[in-house]
């Protein structure tokens, strides 16, 4: 298939992905705000959404450092045009690489997000009110969710598939990382606070960003000790969105993509399965959580180049 084709499906995926979980973020943060701490700032409230997305800078550059208020944080992420990860950028983009691959996707795939982005794109024509903000990050989350649904039940599988699955899941993984990460650098103020009432209800937002609060409580009946949620987060294997589970994924989606015969993706793939190999949540405890995440984080971006450089950047002639 022709790479600009590939390239497209492939960002349409990562892109949609992504709009998914900021939804996904921003509403498990509205509801998490209910239970803080009263006497936390609004900027401490509302920092960690722009860390996750490497979006302070930019918040900063148009609002100032020190103005970060419910308000500008729900508009940045979801309708500034500006900021290339908000939930409008995304899906406009999402869109537009669909429209790009639209002989590869099926009809009801294609249907699906144009209609997902005509609607948001009207329901931010007016800055999102707080009020309404809870429904309409849910909106945007079923509707992605319903979108993976039907390339699962409709989407010819070949190589498009890998690369829209490859796209999934290392969008996946890289939300994953920086989440925990941020959590644990970010998200508990300070270290008199482990195992408070506080330290409980960031560990619970944690994974309920992740969807996985009801699953890790159906394993751990003990509380959220940091050891168990970063053995779930990280090493579960039947957790969807833990990190062992979407890389296995992603070397599958490799594989679906035509991986014989390359070289730099194969390396970059056993670079980011040798992250997990032979490691376990003491081991990472014990070396530096944030110094782990920080090097997979290094290790996704560079199977990213990797497979842009062996397939999407590469134009190859239509058999």
């Amino acid at each position: 298939m022709l790479s600009r084709i590939a390239d497209s499906i492939y960002w349409m995926s990562r892109y949609l992905e992504r709009a998914g979980d900021t939804a996904r973020l921003m509403e498990i943060n509205l509801l998490y705000l209910l239970e803080a701490e009263e006497d936390m700032s609004e900027g401490d409230k509302w920092r960690p959404l722009l860390s996750i997305t490497s979006a302070k800078t930019a918040f900063s550059g148009l609002y100032g450092e020190e103005q970060i208020t419910e308000g500008r944080v729900l508009q940045f992420m979801t309708a500034e045009k500006s900021n290339g990860n908000s939930i409008r950028t995304c899906l406009r983009l999402a869109r537009e690489n669909a429209r790009i691959a639209r002989d590869r996707i099926s009809r009801e795939m294609w249907e699906a997000i144009n209609e997902l982005w005509l609607n948001v794109d009207q329901q931010l024509k007016t800055p999102l009110h707080p009020l309404r903000a809870s429904q309409f990050f849910s909106t945007v989350r079923s509707e992605v969710a319903r979108f993976h649904g039907l390339t699962t039940t409709t989407m010819m599988r070949g190589e498009a598939y890998g690369f829209y699955r490859l796209g999934t899941f290392l969008e996946q993984a890289d939300m994953t990382a920086r989440i925990l990460d941020v959590k644990y650098h970010l998200l508990l103020p300070d270290l008199k606070l482990v195992g408070s009432a506080l330290d409980y209800y960031q560990w619970a937002a944690l994974l309920k960003s992740l969807s996985g609060y009801e699953a890790f409580r159906r394993k751990h009946h003990a509380g959220f000790r940091p050891m168990d949620v970063v053995e779930f987060t990280i090493f579960e294997q039947e957790f969807p969105r833990s990190l062992a589970y979407t890389v296995k994924r992603v070397r599958r989606a490799l594989a679906d993509t035509g991986i014989t015969g390359k070289q730099r993706s194969p390396a970059a793939m056993e670079q980011l399965e040798g992250m997990l190999a032979g490691n376990s949540a003491e081991q990472i405890f014990s070396t530096g959580l944030h110094e782990f995440l920080e090097g997979f984080l290094v290790a996704v971006a560079a199977l990213n180049q990797a497979a842009q450089a062996d397939f999407l950047d590469t134009h190859m002639e239509e058999p």
